[in-house]
């Protein structure tokens, strides 16, 4: 029998915890923000800011899903909201037939520029108002080492799909 793996020491926890409520923070008052000033989640704003600044204004829903963080079939329903107001289109690749084409719209265009003063606002007042600069220099770098570090194992588009039960 091995032994089981040590827990997290304080410091480790502690940063844990504050890591884990600041981003819950930042996200509840994020998404408040976005919800009443453009009726958008904050999901469809990830999506619909990433199309903006795509090349051409679109992208392979298996990319955005990655981008974003979010199931294919979160992100599948989510896209059919966006696309059911206008904000986006939805097409098949000409490359891959299996590949679906995420267009931001002009009124999606329209609408990121709307919200996103307000956005920036409230992430300037929230999470780097209390910051100086090196201190942001610092984070920085440690959350991007860490996403990296995250982000080593494929992303969930690339693994692969469980096996279906079938019969012969």
């Amino acid at each position: 029998m091995s032994d089981p793996k040590p827990g997290l020491n304080s410091e480790q926890l502690g940063a844990y915890f504050a890591l884990m409520e600041v981003s819950s923070l930042l996200q509840y008052a994020v998404d408040e923000h976005l919800r009443a000033e453009g009726d958008l989640s904050y999901v469809q704003f990830q999506i619909l800011a990433r199309l903006v600044d795509a090349p051409e204004g679109r992208l392979r829903m298996t990319d955005l899903a990655d981008g974003v963080v979010y199931s294919r079939s979160g992100l599948t329903y989510q896209a059919g909201l966006l696309d059911k107001r206008g904000l986006i289109s939805r097409s098949p690749s000409p490359d891959d037939e299996r590949s679906v084409i995420v267009t931001v719209t002009d009124a999606g265009r329209e609408l990121i520029a709307h919200v996103l003063p307000g956005h920036v606002d409230r992430v300037h007042q929230l999470l780097f108002e209390s910051m100086p600069g090196e201190d942001l220099t610092a984070l920085g770098a440690i959350l991007g080492r860490v996403r990296d570090h995250m982000r080593a194992a494929p992303p969930r588009s690339a693994k692969p799909r469980a096996a279906r039960n079938r019969t012969s």
